[in-house]
């Protein structure tokens, strides 16, 4: 009997025997894969570079790679298409795809707090369920119309759902990235939209669930009732078997210990044991990993780890295979003529203001400002990842067809695209320390005994025993109106989902980023400060600042002014050695030194820390160290002795006092030069008393010398003699002749520290002593001679 049927091709074999035995690598499953992943990343990437200046998501820039990649674009041609994405090569990478999925869904539920979902507030909660309902409905009209035009035909029932949950859906992840880019995630708004969009979120996955149920096309309506009851059943008995395991886990992981290998692995294979009992009972795979994060605990060593294993894998690698998988199926040919045309403008509009009217309605009835309710309602209104899981789902159950999906496809690409620039439009919050002037921003001040803010960065862990023992160093005496610190984290925001967790701490830029009554934070950085905030008098309030370091500076210097900081003090973009020598942490951090240093709203310290006090807090009583001041001249080094001389007053610390004067041989030497740092600022009353005076009748823990210098090298000498102290305390502009010779002596890579700062961490001096270099506040906006010598931020000098 004669057929005219098309002979399957065979299954693809993995890996090939290499081109020296005559095969393509394009014919086996795991080179081409390999292939598909590289050419995939290097175009999503290349567009999220693109795209970054417009501050858009990087799910952005997956979602137009993925369509670029499919027959909209690069696969009309076909030769590309059979090369690259053969179709029995498609099942390899949709599987690959749909497992970084299901791991991403776990992570996105380790995101949503159901506690915190319990105790949101009545004006979220009615955000929330207006951005669902009024959406909802909506779709509910579009699939009428749809259905009237290029989807006759279709299940009614499962298509009014799918197309009801893919307008009222806001994608969680993709929210919060966008408030993190715009700086609102503190902000009111930013915690408004994250809450409503956790309970969407949730919302929008049962009524998903339910659509899924339905759309078992061809069997009898039991079957669907049989799915629905065997998913809350799932779920109920996930319910009240996960939690008590999760919490057993998390007991066998103490702080400070590396995880069992052990619960990590069960972890991840009861993940994949749910996916799988989900997709058998016929909802989805994504459902299971999903219903896990949401039990799983939310902080701890645990959830760190969890984190930590599977996130870069999975963000980075897998999943942007989905999007090329999605684009894949996403063909734009085939919306042709007005009518499509005009569809997809009716989807556009109907998604946009079922969104926007709907929150924005609430959000005025609740007394919202205009500007703000506007706000919200954009954000509300961001699609993406989420978007894209429900109308692949549709189009596999035969839900959606080419056209429809194709429609659906770019109206969440252009409701995310649009959230950014909208939102920046509409919305400008008021800056931080605008309502707030004060007017102590130097240590030095009339009055000593005034209350003394200081904001002090640390980047890790390691940082944390200098700072407090600095702070110890800096308390005074307790007649003094006292010491208020704030320890400021400096976080940086990756790409990486996780660090939206490190956010929800963050509650409010500058309050601390645990809350006893909700949540018991173990973290060392808590830890330490509280225990010292117990020990001693001190107030001492822990905050984060989780941003890009590109523009973290102004977290710092906005944080610093709604504080009322006198002065910032910055850890050193280097660290030491066991050899004595330095190396750079991170190049970003000196940056972000270099513009904290131009844009301060007070006095900066930046401080090179050499194992200040040890590596442990030092107790009050067992303070002994000997702080040393070199003083050359100027407003730096009248600021750094302030600094000292409030220091000296704690009852375990000695201070050297050492003036440096020029000898009047010095001037005719040929040797000067004027240091143009601090050029055109008038002299303080203060600065005209000598110093010799000023300090004539002070206490007996301060020892003061003055020196008279020839040379440089006379100048070097007499750093070494002092070189045996504990921190050196330096202005990073001092004036006079001898700063000046120094400086054309002292060669360095670092001149944010100054003349005297580099000296002191070069190897001349031979001095284990840390270093806090000091650049006083001046109102005048003086220039600050960062960038000498053709020096700029891109650094060309070696590290």
């Amino acid at each position: 009997m004669a057929t005219n049927a098309t002979k399957c091709p065979p299954p693809m074999k993995a890996t090939s025997n290499g081109v020296f035995q005559g095969e393509s690598p394009l014919e086996f499953a795991l080179p081409l894969a390999i292939l598909q992943i590289c050419l995939v990343l290097v175009l999503t990437r290349t567009l999220a570079f693109l795209l970054k200046p417009l501050r858009q998501p990087r799910v952005v820039a997956e979602i137009i790679g993925g369509i670029l990649l499919g027959p909209s674009a690069l696969g009309r041609n076909k030769h590309f298409l059979q090369t690259v994405f053969p179709p029995r090569s498609l099942t390899v990478l949709d599987t690959l795809a749909n497992l970084g999925l299901l791991f991403f869904m776990f992570l996105v539920g380790l995101e949503l707090d159901l506690k915190a979902l319990r105790r949101t507030g009545k004006a979220t909660m009615g955000i929330a369920l207006a951005g669902i309902t009024l959406p909802f409905a909506m779709g509910i009209g579009t699939s009428f119309v749809l259905r009237a035009t290029i989807s006759k035909g279709v299940n009614e029932g499962p298509f009014i759902v799918f197309m009801g949950v893919a307008l009222s859906i806001t994608a969680f992840p993709v929210l919060a990235r966008i408030l993190a880019e715009l700086k609102l995630l503190t902000t009111d708004v930013g915690r408004m939209a994250m809450s409503a969009a956790a309970v969407n979120d949730v919302a929008a996955w049962v009524l998903l669930a339910l659509a899924i149920s339905l759309s078992s096309s061809g069997k009898s309506p039991i079957i669907s009732l049989w799915v629905f009851l065997l998913g809350t059943a799932f779920v109920l008995l996930c319910v009240f078997i996960a939690p008590p395991i999760f919490k057993w886990m998390s007991r066998q992981c103490p702080d400070g210990e590396p995880v069992d290998e052990m619960f990590i692995c069960v972890t991840l294979a009861a993940v994949l044991a749910a996916g799988f009992v989900t997709d058998t009972i016929g909802i989805h795979a994504l459902f299971g990993a999903f219903v896990l994060g949401i039990l799983a605990p939310k902080d701890g060593p645990l959830a760190g780890a969890l984190v930590e294993k599977v996130e870069d894998l999975v963000s980075g690698l897998l999943l942007p295979l989905y999007f090329v998988s999605s684009g894949l199926k996403t063909n734009v040919a085939t919306i042709q003529g007005a009518q499509s045309w005009g569809l997809l403008v009716l989807v556009i509009a109907t998604a946009c203001f079922g969104k926007v009217v709907g929150t924005v309605a609430v959000s005025l009835i609740c007394k919202f400002p205009l500007s703000e309710a506007l706000a919200l309602g954009f954000l509300m209104n961001s699609k993406g990842l989420v978007e894209l899981i429900v109308l692949n789902i549709g189009k596999d159950r035969k839900v959606l067809n080419d056209e429809t999906f194709a429609i659906m496809v770019l109206m969440a690409l252009f409701t995310t695209f649009i959230t950014t620039p909208l939102v920046i439009a509409v919305y400008k919050p008021a800056k931080r320390g605008v309502a707030k002037p004060y007017k102590l921003r130097t240590i030095q001040r009339k009055d000593p005994s005034t209350l003394l803010r200081i904001m002090a960065c640390f980047h890790s862990g390691r940082d944390i025993p200098t700072i407090i023992n600095l702070i110890e160093a800096s308390r005074g005496t307790e007649k003094k109106q006292g010491l208020s610190v704030y320890a400021m984290h400096l976080v940086e925001l990756s790409e990486r989902s996780s660090a939206i967790r490190m956010v929800h701490k963050a509650r409010n830029n500058g309050l601390p980023f645990w809350n006893k009554g909700i949540q018991q934070d173990s973290d060392q950085v808590v830890v330490a400060f509280e225990a010292y905030g117990q020990l001693s008098r001190v107030q001492i309030k822990p905050m984060i600042a989780i941003s890009r370091f590109s523009d973290m500076h102004e977290d710092i210097c906005a944080s610093a002014e709604d504080k009322r900081a006198a002065i910032l003090v910055l850890p050193f973009h280097k660290h030491q050695k066991l050899d004595g020598s330095f190396e750079t942490t991170r190049r970003e951090f000196r940056r972000i030194n270099k513009r904290v240093l131009q844009h301060a709203p007070c006095s900066v310290g930046i401080l090179v820390d050499r194992g200040l006090g040890g590596p442990a807090h030092v107790a009050a009583s067992s303070v002994s160290s000997v702080i040393t001041v070199l003083f050359f001249g100027g407003p730096d080094d009248q600021e750094a002795l302030a600094f000292a001389l409030r220091m000296s007053e704690h009852p375990g610390i000695t201070l050297n006092v050492v003036e440096l004067v020029a000898d009047p041989s010095m001037s005719a030497s040929g040797e000067t030069v004027a240091l143009d740092i601090a050029h055109g600022v008038a002299k303080s009353a203060d600065e005209e008393v000598p110093l010799k005076q000023k300090l004539s009748g002070s206490s007996s823990s301060i020892k003061y010398e003055e020196r008279v210098v020839r040379s440089s090298s006379e100048t070097i000498s007499i750093i070494k003699e002092f070189s045996q102290c504990n921190l050196f305390l330096v202005g990073r502009s001092p004036q006079g002749q001898v700063a000046a010779n120094l400086g054309v002596n002292v060669k360095s890579d670092c001149r944010e520290l100054g003349p005297v700062g580099s000296l002191l961490i070069s190897q001349e001096p031979s001095t284990n002593a840390s270093v806090l270099v000091i650049q006083q506040y001046n109102d005048s906006s003086r220039p600050v001679a960062l960038e000498e010598a053709g020096s700029s931020d891109g650094s060309s000098e070696t590290d």
